[in-house]
């Protein structure tokens, strides 16, 4: 019965967090083309999606807010320091919010540096640390604490400039 209590909280815990994502997550963005017709009565041409857009998708209306310094994560194995990672990052922000966004780097940098550090405790950074899928939950996670920290009409995306590992 004592073996039973931890794997009855896990899965309880489990199923709190999986109802709690169901319910927090955001509604899924309208269309773009269906609020265009909604103002226009039509269709957005080729031409103007073109033009409303960069070559990339993206908007035109973006900065790209490189932050000062490189982030150094130490990677500890057997309590010492067996490699070390390099990154730069940057923030895509919308144009003209870069002031505000570098006032704002201590704070961003204290918040990167934690999810760094965990994303290194948990493995992230051993093996192929720069498969999609480790570089994809990392950079989710930078993102959401840059958003959580500086708004989500200052933080469109969190981009991996740079990373760089060096064993010893």
């Amino acid at each position: 019965m004592a073996k039973l209590i931890p794997i009855l909280v896990l899965v309880i815990c489990a199923a709190l967090g999986l109802t709690a994502g169901k319910f927090l997550r955001p509604p899924p963005p309208e269309p773009a083309e269906d609020v265009a017709e909604e103002l226009d009565g039509e269709k957005p041409s080729e031409e103007t999606k073109s033009a409303e857009e960069g070559a990339d998708g993206t908007s035109p209306a973006m900065d790209y807010v490189k932050m000062n310094n490189q982030f150094v994560v130490p990677i500890v194995t057997d309590n010492r320091v067996s490699a070390m990672v390099v990154l730069s990052l940057s923030i895509e922000a919308p144009l003209g919010q870069e002031d505000e966004i570098l006032r704002r780097e201590p704070k961003l940098r204290d918040s990167f540096l934690r999810v760094l550090f965990t994303h290194a405790n948990i493995g992230g950074f051993d093996g192929e640390f720069t498969s999609i899928e480790k570089l994809g939950g990392l950079k989710r996670a930078l993102k959401e604490v840059a958003q959580r920290d500086i708004g989500t009409d200052l933080v469109n995306d969190v981009l991996i400039v740079e990373i760089a590992r060096q064993d010893y």
